[in-house]
């Protein structure tokens, strides 16, 4: 969004480029602005669309609902399960309570929204080198069926 100070700015701009005798599409397109939103501008320099008035959703779920989801997905057999093989187990028991994406909002609404399941969550570990600083610190084999193609590069220097 453009702040109401810069729409101020760039109508002025606009208008003095008109008056200097400039086409008002082309000091437009010049800004990088269409000729409706100029416009639109013109009508109303603020923006109106943080303060404007929003219905909700008809399909919102109500607080009772979003308990319900809560509880099924907190129910010890459902309490490992990620929400989409919630949701398939709820359907092969012929319940319908939400689907998956809500589900993964409500859980998310409710902090609850992590790795579920039996695994552990992942570890993060340092990055291993192998560094040899000196002779016969790193040693490597080849598997029988993989001879190297030059027997100069494997030997040992003899």
């Amino acid at each position: 969004m453009i702040s109401a100070p810069d729409r101020r700015e760039t109508l002025q701009l606009i208008e003095d480029a008109v008056a200097a005798g400039a086409r008002r599409a082309q000091a437009c397109a010049e800004l990088g602005l269409s000729l409706r939103s100029l416009q639109r501008w013109q009508h109303c320099p603020e923006d109106r669309r943080p303060s404007a008035q929003r219905a909700e959703p008809a399909n919102k779920l109500t607080p009772q609902e979003r308990r319900r989801v809560l509880e099924v997905a907190n129910q010890p057999e459902f309490a490992s399960l990620p929400p989409q093989q919630i949701v398939a187990r709820l359907a092969d028991q012929g319940t319908w309570l939400a689907s998956e994406s809500t589900f993964y909002r409500v859980l998310k609404d409710a902090e609850q929204q992590h790795p579920r399941g039996r695994s552990r969550p992942p570890v993060k570990r340092a990055l291993t080198t192998h560094v040899a600083d000196g002779p016969n610190q790193l040693w490597c084999w080849t598997s029988p069926g993989c001879r190297p193609r030059s027997r100069a590069v494997t030997s040992t220097g003899t």
